[in-house]
């Protein structure tokens, strides 16, 4: 029964839906037959039948084991056959009922004796060997929590914070992957009558029924979706596009300060749409990296939504096409571009769907880093200059976007070093792959002090003193802090993986070369 990450199919985050396929396994965790909770659980099963899934059950207390982990690790103890038994029902199941009284605030000890011995390591989770966390190996289960109680359900919930519940359904299921997990409460008990008690049943009943249409109801597919698309954006990234953007509008308003809302803010709409049109892109050309990467984080990996089955491919190819149709649309509309901005705009769309889309194919060129710092700082500084009704000849803008352009080198750089491993295997040459870990980290150095070396050399010399006033005040001991930091790693001789706190101070690094200018430009425009 044990399973590991590499054996396992790829969890899908959303329940099955077939309710005429869907297989219930309803678990009895009160430890005395002819309980309300045996009732509850035979009315369950009913409703559930009756919504043509296949049910089956388990009575913990038929169950014969040694409820207590006696060996350091739970994999070392013997595994009686009703253990066994048990696993392979939770493994066959999609949907798990838990059915049991609430005692003192949570469930019965036998039936924590039975998640004890059944959520084992390598069946329900397994730890990773590089510390960063554990695989939910049961992922795509649902469940449904029914407990009984003496205590009013408002007081529970409200006063004692539901212990027993938050725990089962977060600390233990959820942590396994399982997830929704819905709850009834049923009580008081003590003071119930049967006719209360008819109700409750019947309750229980409906909520098998419910299942007819799936576990999860159309509203919370519709808000599943809709987040698994907000995820799909990667919206993280976007301040980078829109503080270059907004850093080079301001630099055409200086220091005449005639500001253009209409074109600005429909060539914010242009760059928002190709920035989704790109992260689509990426997750589509970029799955099978995604798929081997096993350290996926916030700032690398993509979003997931495809690896894990959130969306398909056919829907990532339509968000495609969407994207590209709203840029297009945007950019017809922009009211008195200049050409010089009509250029930049299709320049950009070009290398962003580039940096992933064949031809180009750019990140898997070795040229993907260049790419993504050239579209989020010079080519974005002057498209917004362009808009505003700046002259690309004047030197201002091409002075805010070179110390921009090494400021955002660090961080794609040190993108590449969580995922080496998986885009070597997947064949794609990023930085870290061509170079190695190592070089790529002392590229990320050098790219961090060139950004404060120019941006200090506009500070001290040229006709655009006034505007890089002050940055080296926030902006070098940031350069100095990285670099140590990145030095450290270095030392660390660490094999690749998650560098969050790294990434977090690499793109942290970019804010001052757009917030110093850009707090400036707008105080002399003023």
């Amino acid at each position: 029964m044990n399973a590991t990450p590499d054996s396992n199919p790829l969890p899908t985050a959303e329940p099955r839906q077939n309710s005429s396929r869907l297989r219930v396994l309803v678990v009895n965790g009160h430890p005395r037959g002819g309980s309300l909770s045996e009732a509850l659980a035979e009315a369950y099963m009913a409703g559930a039948a009756e919504a043509g899934a296949e049910v089956r059950r388990l009575r913990v207390a038929d169950m014969r084991f040694e409820p207590n982990v006696l060996t350091p690790s739970p994999l070392d103890q013997m595994t009686e056959p009703s253990i066994e038994d048990a696993m392979n029902l939770v493994a066959w199941a999609d949907h798990l009922v838990f059915v049991f009284p609430t005692w003192w605030g949570t469930m019965p000890a036998l039936l924590k004796g039975f998640l004890d011995r059944v959520l084992m390591p390598g069946f329900a989770f397994e730890d990773r060997d590089d510390g960063e966390g554990w695989y939910k190996l049961l992922t795509g289960k649902s469940a449904h929590l029914l407990t009984t109680m003496d205590t009013p359900p408002f007081v529970y919930k409200w006063i004692y914070g539901a212990p027993g519940l938050n725990g089962l359904a977060r600390a233990t299921l959820g942590f396994c992957g399982i997830a929704p997990v819905r709850r009834s409460i049923f009580g008081p008990v003590k003071d119930s009558d049967p006719r209360l008690r008819e109700g409750w049943l019947a309750e229980a009943r409906a909520a098998g029924q419910a299942l007819r249409g799936g576990v999860l109801h159309p509203s919370e597919r519709f808000i599943g979706r809709v987040f698994s698309w907000i995820a799909a954006l990667r919206l993280q990234f976007y301040p980078m596009v829109w503080g270059a953007y907004g850093l080079g509008a301001a630099a055409a308003l200086y220091p005449s300060g005639n500001f253009a809302a209409a074109p600005f803010w429909l060539g914010l709409a242009c760059l928002f749409a190709l920035e989704a049109a790109t992260v689509f892109v990426n997750e589509l050309v970029d799955w099978e990296s995604d798929r081997r990467n096993t350290h996926a984080g916030p700032f690398t990996g993509g979003s997931r939504v495809l690896v894990e089955g959130r969306l398909n491919r056919t829907q990532m190819k339509v968000g495609v096409g969407a994207a590209l149709l709203v840029a297009a649309g945007f950019a017809l509309i922009l009211p008195g571009a200049s050409t010089a901005a009509l250029v930049l705009l299709a320049l950009l769309a070009v290398l962003a769907i580039g940096y992933t889309a064949p031809p180009l194919k750019l990140c898997w060129r070795s040229l993907g880093e260049f790419d993504v710092a050239a579209t989020h700082s010079v080519l974005v500084v002057l498209f917004g200059y362009a808009l505003q009704g700046g002259s690309l000849v004047q030197l201002l803008p091409w002075a805010l976007g070179v110390p921009l352009f090494f400021s955002v080198l660090p961080s794609i750089t040190l993108s590449g070093i969580p995922d080496h491993d998986a885009d070597r295997a997947a064949g794609k040459r990023t930085l870290a792959v061509l170079l190695g870990p190592a070089p790529a980290v002392r590229l990320a150095q050098g790219a961090t002090a060139a950004a404060a070396l120019a941006a200090l050399g506009f500070q001290f010399l040229g006709p655009f003193t006034d505007v890089f006033r002050w940055f080296g005040l926030f902006a070098v001991p940031h350069a100095a802090f990285l670099i140590v930091q990145l030095e450290r790693y270095l030392d660390s001789r660490r094999a690749p993986g998650r560098i969050d706190g790294l990434m977090a101070l690499s793109l942290l690094y970019i804010v001052w070369f757009v917030l110093v200018p850009l707090w400036r430009l707008t105080h002399a425009i003023s």
